[in-house]
C-alpha cells in the first residue's frame, strides 16, 4: 500500500499537467474555427447606417434584470461601464435607478439615437485625448457616450468603474483580440468593480459569428489570474421565444447555450 501510495505521488503532477495540456487542447480545437475570424471597425459602422442591427434589443436584457441584485451588492451610486454600448435600453434602465452611466461605442448614429430614441437632449464634445473621438453627455442622466475606437479609451480618459455590463462585447470583437481586450477591462475595475459578463456557446462549425463563442474554459484564462470568476445563470437560448431566439436558429444552430459570469477583483 506504501507503495502504491509513492506511485501516485508521483504520478498526480504527471496526469494533472497531462489533463491540463488536454483541455487546453480541446479550448482551441473549439475556437479554432473562428479564430482568424475578423471584422473592421467600417463594417460595424456599415451596419449601423444600414439599420442591419439585429443584435439590438428593445427591452432591458434578461441577465441584467435577473442578476442587477449580484451587481450592485447593495451599494447606490455606482459608476457602469457599458463596452460597445450601442443604444442599449440598458444604460437608460441603470441610470433612472440613479446610477451614472459611460459607454463606448464606434457608430455616431447609435449613440445619437440612444438619445433620440429616449427623448432624452444632449450635448456633443470633443475629447482631447483621443483625436477624432467625441463624448455625448446627457442632459438629464448622467450618462456619457463616446465615439471612439474602444481600444483607445483609458481609464485616464473617466478613471475606474463599480460595475462594468458586457452583454455584446467580448462576444463581438474580433477572437484574436480577446487578451487585450482583457487587459482594458481589467484596467477599468475599481477595487470594489463586479463585472457581469454574457457569453455564449454554440457550435462555430454552424456560424462563424459574430457573436462569437466563447467557452467557460476561456473567461478563466482571461480573468482568472486577477479575478474571481463565479458562474451566476446559465440557459438554453434557443429556447427562448423572442426575436433573437427566431434569429438564432436562422443561423442554424442546434444548440445555443448563454451564460452569464460575475467577475470581481481577487483582494490583495
Amino acid at each position: 500500500m506504501r507503495d502504491a501510495g509513492s506511485l501516485f505521488k508521483v504520478l498526480w503532477p504527471l496526469l494533472s499537467c497531462a489533463a491540463v495540456g488536454w483541455g487546453q487542447a480541446n479550448v482551441s480545437s473549439m475556437l479554432a474555427p473562428q479564430a482568424d475570424r475578423v471584422m473592421a471597425l467600417g463594417e460595424w459602422e456599415e451596419r449601423w447606417q444600414e439599420d442591419r442591427i439585429t443584435f439590438h434589443q428593445p427591452h432591458v436584457h434578461q441577465m441584467l434584470e435577473n442578476n442587477i441584485d449580484k451587481v450592485l451588492s447593495g451599494r447606490t451610486g455606482v459608476r457602469f461601464f457599458f463596452p460597445l454600448c450601442g443604444k442599449a435600453v440598458d444604460m437608460k434602465w441603470v441610470a433612472d435607478m440613479g446610477h451614472s452611466v459611460v459607454g463606448v461605442e464606434i457608430s455616431e448614429k447609435g449613440i445619437k439615437q440612444f438619445f433620440e430614441d429616449n427623448n432624452m437632449t444632449y450635448s456633443e464634445e470633443p475629447v482631447p485625448a483621443i483625436p477624432g473621438a467625441k463624448v455625448f453627455k446627457s442632459s438629464e442622466r448622467n450618462i456619457s457616450l463616446y465615439q471612439c475606437d474602444l481600444y483607445k479609451f483609458s481609464s485616464s480618459i473617466e478613471g475606474q468603474f463599480g460595475a462594468i455590463w458586457d452583454r455584446g462585447s467580448l462576444v463581438a470583437i474580433n477572437p484574436r483580440d480577446r487578451e487585450k481586450y482583457a487587459a482594458l477591462i481589467i484596467s477599468l475595475m475599481a477595487k470594489d468593480c463586479r463585472y457581469l459578463l454574457d457569453t455564449l456557446l454554440y457550435n462555430p462549425e454552424s456560424y462563424g459569428g459574430p457573436p462569437f463563442l466563447v467557452p467557460d474554459e476561456q473567461v478563466a484564462s482571461l480573468f482568472g489570474n486577477s479575478c474571481d470568476l463565479e458562474q451566476l445563470q446559465s440557459l438554453d437560448a434557443l429556447d427562448a421565444l423572442d426575436a433573437l431566439a427566431n434569429r438564432q436558429r436562422r443561423w442554424g444552430l442546434d444548440y445555443l447555450t448563454e451564460t452569464v459570469h460575475l467577475i470581481t477583483p481577487k483582494s490583495t
